[in-house]
């Protein structure tokens, strides 16, 4: 009788601990979700700006215009679902626009000079701030997550759920490289 008592209370104890644990997986997991959406959000601001820079340059070069609008047509959107090499690819496909606006600005000092420009170059750079401060906290809550997934005891409670660690988003090319001081 007690034996039995005993293996109950075991099994209850160890069921109340999966089901903690997997709560605590699935909310680390959607933050991180969450997290890589809020990037998605910052990059869209980028892209929309990008476009009007872009129409900016039509009035300069049709052909750069086409170009660049060929470049921001490969936008793709960076959601819940995405994975940190979707983010990644984003990035390089914002940075070939961005050089390719200031190639064109390099030619037309008048473009580069334009009021309108300015302020949406400006505008840009502040996206691309807040992108890094979300893609710090993707990091940030990545590691949380990964820290659940591979520690014992919740990474008993991860492999039973099919909870896996995720990929951090690493660092642009070029970003980290010191810039030169001639």
């Amino acid at each position: 009788m007690i034996t039995t008592i005993i293996i109950i209370a075991v099994v209850v104890l160890v069921a109340l601990w999966l089901i903690g644990s997997q709560r605590r997986l699935v909310s680390a997991d959607e933050l991180c979700k969450n997290a890589l959406s809020q990037i998605g959000v910052q990059q869209n601001s980028r892209w929309d700006a990008l476009t009007a820079l872009a129409e900016l340059t039509k009035g300069y070069s049709e052909h750069e215009y086409k170009t660049l609008m060929d470049v921001i047509a490969q936008r793709s959107p960076i959601g819940r679902n995405s994975s940190a090499a979707d983010v990644a690819a984003q990035e390089g496909k914002i940075g070939e626009a961005l050089r390719l606006i200031n190639v064109v600005a390099e030619q037309y000092p008048a473009l580069k000079a334009n009021e309108t420009y300015l302020k949406t170059m400006d505008e840009v750079g502040k996206y691309e701030n807040q992108v890094r401060l979300s893609r710090m906290t993707y990091n940030d809550t990545v590691t949380k997550f990964n820290r659940m997934v591979r520690m014992f005891p919740d990474s008993i409670a991860a492999a039973i759920f099919g909870f896996q660690a995720k990929d951090y988003l690493a660092e642009p090319s070029g970003k980290t490289d010191m810039p030169s001081v001639k």
